[in-house]
Parts: structure tokens; sequence; C-alpha cells
């Protein structure tokens, strides 16, 4: 563990720099489809595509993250959205851009999407010390966030000057320089269960890890929380740009204005949570992280005044990493390692398919009904969840710290 902090820095970098590219052309597409067609058919639609395929994958993927060497799953998923991508970008330059190819490009992202999202999982408390999981996970969180800032920004511009293709050739390089800090400076050594050889059938594997988490009282109710989590903040999550551009008005700043809100509360989050670490019990982080959650998307479904939404938008980005940083560290300490790919597998799964579970209800009702009106009942739904979330006995207890840890 000597190099950790090297090589957490080495391994942060090139996800940056690749979330950076991803984020570019994930704004320009969203953007490009809320302001041609207005329509929640056609955002939901968009996201359903850039879901499934994760959805389905994620399991899978889980496998492969504990049988295989999991920084060549990062590396091969990193190649598949580039490829892809720059085809895009070529069929762009040729004329062809109809709406159905963004679609088809959201889903084959998704599918990288699928395979790096459990390999990242696992791969982290193979690079960092247990008892600075917290830290490294909030000041992931806020580079993360960082990026959201500075993405919706640039992509405005660019799309204001330049043309999607443009922005597609720019993901493609940051995904190249990102594949070469990994294979030319990471060296991350291959975990035990990927050294040995494999006797058991691929879908042995598979069943051992769904076995694993029916039999983890802990994990049962964790991944039920998440799944109506998920579900009721589809609204919040998804429909927003929609609501500031029917209730507010369709300037591109509009929507800039509430990405970049909402990524500097995320920023300023995770460096809350990296710095102060949360409370002694996690579960208690994440019950106030809900409630709060909870109360500022029922405020941003009854605040006429652009300005006091921003405030809420804000406020929502904040707490996000107040839910992401301990849920994630939970994960990392109680599940054992030679099952961290499957039970970040299952999380993805349960994460990508409740939220277009989700826009499939809420979606075409946003076509009919004001999407304030959703945000006041998801909001009123999302405070009630809390509850459930500090009243469960399992989960209090999984949260207590397991030895006198310290986050420095």
């Amino acid at each position: 563990m000597e190099n950790w902090k090297k090589n957490i820095i080495l391994f942060l970098g090139s996800q940056t720099i690749s979330l950076f590219g991803s984020s570019l052309v994930q704004y320009a597409i969203m953007w490009h489809i809320t302001l041609t067609t207005q329509s929640g058919l056609m955002m939901t639609i968009s996201i359903i595509c850039g879901f499934v395929p994760t959805f389905i994958l994620s399991p899978f993927a889980g496998v492969w993250a504990d049988r295989y060497n999991r920084k060549l799953l990062i590396i091969l998923s990193e190649s598949l959205i580039a490829i892809s991508t720059l085809i895009l970008a070529i069929l762009f330059l040729m004329g062809y851009d109809s709406l159905w190819l963004l679609f088809v490009m959201s889903a084959v992202r998704a599918i990288g999407t699928g395979i790096q999202g459990p390999a990242v999982g696992a791969i982290l408390p193979q690079l960092v010390p247990e008892n600075k999981l917290t830290k490294v996970n909030g000041t992931n969180g806020s580079i993360q966030a960082l990026i959201m800032l500075i993405s919706p920004m640039v992509s405005a511009a660019l799309l204001t000057v330049a043309s999607m293709e443009i922005i597609f050739f720019i993901d493609v390089i940051t995904a190249v320089i990102a594949i070469f800090i990994l294979l030319a400076f990471l060296d991350i050594p291959v975990h035990a269960k990927a050294l040995q050889k494999q006797t058991t059938s691929y879908f042995i594997d598979l069943q051992e890890g769904f076995t694993y988490i029916k039999n983890h009282a802990f994990l049962k109710k964790f991944f039920l929380f998440f799944a109506i989590f998920f579900v009721l903040a589809a609204p919040v999550a998804f429909l927003t740009p929609l609501q500031v551009t029917r209730s507010f008005g369709n300037d591109i700043w509009r929507l800039t204005a509430t990405e970049i809100t909402f990524s500097i509360g995320m920023m300023i989050g995770g460096i809350f949570m990296a710095s102060w670490g949360g409370f002694k019990n996690k579960i208690h982080t994440m019950t106030l992280s809900c409630l709060i959650f909870g109360a500022c998307t029922f405020a941003l479904g009854v605040i006429p005044v652009f300005w006091v939404y921003l405030i809420f938008m804000g406020l929502v980005g904040v707490v996000m990493p107040m839910f992401n940083t301990p849920s994630m560290v939970l994960l990392q300490e109680k599940v054992e390692g030679d099952y961290l790919g499957r039970v970040f597998g299952v999380l993805g799964m349960i994460s990508t398919s409740m939220m277009p579970l989700g826009m499939l209800i809420f979606g075409p009702i946003s076509d009919y009904m004001e999407i304030e009106w959703l945000l006041i009942g998801t909001g009123i739904l999302l405070f009630i969840l809390g509850f459930f979330l500090i009243g469960s006995k399992v989960l209090l207890e999984a949260g207590k710290p397991i030895s006198k840890e310290t986050v420095d």
C-alpha cells in the first residue's frame, strides 16, 4: 500500500479525463433532444436507451469484474465507447444526424458503462486502505461534480460555435488519453480470484452472487431501499430540464444554470464529505441526505421564481454525496472482495432499471400533467422513505463503524 496515493491519483485522473469527454456528449445529446422536441416521451426514449443495456449487462459485468483483470475490463469498456463515438461523429459529418442515431449511440455507450461500473466499484478497495475509503470516495464525488460543473458550460459554449461532431471527437480524444494513462502508468495487481483457474461455470458464479446477496440481510434491505429511492428520484433527475424549459423559458442559459448550480452543490457536498466523513453511523448520514433530498424535491415543485429554484437545485446537489459516499463505502467494507464485482453489478442493475422504470411512469404523465405536481408527490414520498432507512435495525447495525476508524 506504499504507492496507494500515486496509484489513486493516476486512476482517478484517467477516470476524470474520460468522464469529461463523456459528459460533453451526454449534455449535448440531452439538450439537442430537449430543445428540438420539448417532448417528455422523446426524453424517456433517450433515457431508456441509455439505461436498458447497462441493466442487462450489469450482473454479467459483475461476474467479469470478479473473474478477470479489472483494469483490463475498464480499458476495454473505454475503447468500446471511444470507437462507437468515432463512428457516430463520422456519420454526422456525412449528414446522417437523425434522432434515432443518438438513441443508438446512448445504448452503445450504456454497454460500455455497464461493463465499467462494477469494475471501477470493485477496484477501489484494491487501491485504497480501508480507513481511507470514505475520504477517497468523497474526493471522487467532488471530482465528478467538478466535471459536471465544467462540462455543461463547455458543452453549451461548443454548441453555439461548433457542431455536434466536434463534441464527439473531443470525447474520442479524452477516452484515448484515459486508456493511455491506465496502460502506461498504472500498475494494479490482479486480484486473487482472477489469478485462479476458473473451475466453476460462468452462470454458477452469477448464481453464487445472487445467493450471496439473498443470504446477506444487510444487502437485501439496502438494495430494496435503493430500488424505491431510484424510482422516486426519476422526476427530479430527468424531468427538471423539461420543467425549466416549460415553466421558465427555453433559453439554453437556463438549462446551463440549472446544471451548474447542481454541480456546484455536488462539489461542495463532496468536499464536505471528504473532510467531515459523515456521522459515525453511515446510515444516519444517508437518512439526513434522504430527508433533505425529499424536502428539496418538494420545493422544486412549488417555487415560481427561477433564482430561488436554483438555490434548491444546488441543495439537492449538496446532499447527493452525503448519500452516495457512505453507501459506496458500506458496500466496499461489508462485502467480501471476491463478491464485490457481482454486488456492484447488481447495484448497477437496480440503479439502471429503477430510474427508467420511474421514467416509464412519470415521462408520459409529464406530457399531460405539470411536472411540478410530480415533484411535489415524489418529494413527499422521498421524505417519508428516509424514516424507513433509520427504522431498520439491520441497516443501523451495518452502518456502525467497524473499528476505531479515523477519517483523516
